[in-house]
């Protein structure tokens, strides 16, 4: 089945955008390689032998999509912040730029990423960003379900390169504060699909609502105007290594979509077509 509560995610995001702040008004070409095809069908979401809010695993079928190879950088998010500004229509902010943890900063006029921070990931977007940012892009967030299909594939692996525990060589994890690494820093943690990063770094902001399980995409968890909490997932720079597994949910990681967060990024998705 399509995932239905998408339609509703793309709709809303097609807000007015606020007055730019600077002449760039177009987000940059695509890379070669940017996106990874997702295969659609069924997979296990979920597990019965995890934290409380992994449960139970359930069966889930997706469309194919389309994923993000990394994470949005820094360098990336900059350049929607001079298109688009740091609010939306209703007053509501894009990124905490003026909060110590930002490693985006506005110099003569125009946000630029901080000097050997461009290529890391992006920190400090709220949720409303992230999802500004990749409807700049013409994608959107990929839904929960999306991401996990991502990083465990059909087989229920346990980390996004399978079996083996994390370690230095995969992600990026058990660091200081705000002390992430490029993107593509990892390419042995990468997915057999060729997805990078989904385990460590930042977490991931994801479509949905942070509610139990079953996942259901049509039961409102997905609708981009209701409040509360939005899952991220693939645990930070400054987790222990347990919260890198591919089904941890971010729980007892505060998921406030109207702030950004020190730990906190995100990817973007698109239907396949």
């Amino acid at each position: 089945m399509r995932i239905s509560g998408l339609a509703c995610l793309v709709g809303a995001l097609a807000m007015a955008a606020p007055a730019p702040v600077a002449a760039q008004t177009s987000a940059p070409a695509p890379r070669d390689g940017e996106w990874v095809r997702i295969a659609g069908g069924p997979f296990v979401m979920g597990t019965d032998d995890g934290p409380a809010d992994e449960r139970p695993a359930h069966r889930v079928v997706l469309a194919p999509f389309l994923i993000a190879r990394l994470p949005v950088t820094n360098a990336q998010f900059a350049a929607f912040l001079n298109a688009a500004g740091v609010t939306d229509g209703a007053a509501r902010r894009y990124f905490d730029w003026d909060d110590g943890d930002a490693r985006i900063h506005r110099r003569g006029g125009r946000f630029e990423a901080d000097p050997g921070k461009e290529t890391h990931p992006v920190v400090e977007p709220s949720w409303r960003g992230a999802l500004a940012y990749c409807r700049w892009r013409g994608a959107r967030l990929p839904t929960e379900a999306e991401w996990e299909r991502a990083a465990r594939g059909t087989a229920g692996r346990p980390y996004p390169w399978g079996a083996a525990p994390p370690d230095g060589t995969r992600a990026r994890f058990g660091a200081g504060w705000v002390e992430t690494a490029p993107v593509d820093a990892h390419r042995a943690g990468a997915t057999p699909d060729g997805v990078l990063d989904m385990a460590g770094n930042v977490h991931e902001w994801t479509s949905s609502l942070y509610r139990p399980y079953p996942w259901r995409a049509e039961d409102g968890r997905e609708d981009p105007e209701a409040a509360g909490e939005r899952v991220t997932r693939g645990g930070a720079h400054d987790n222990p290594p347990d919260q890198l597994r591919a089904a941890w949910r971010g729980r007892g990681v505060s998921r406030g979509p109207r702030a950004g967060h020190h730990n906190i990024g995100f990817r973007c998705a698109r239907d396949a077509g």
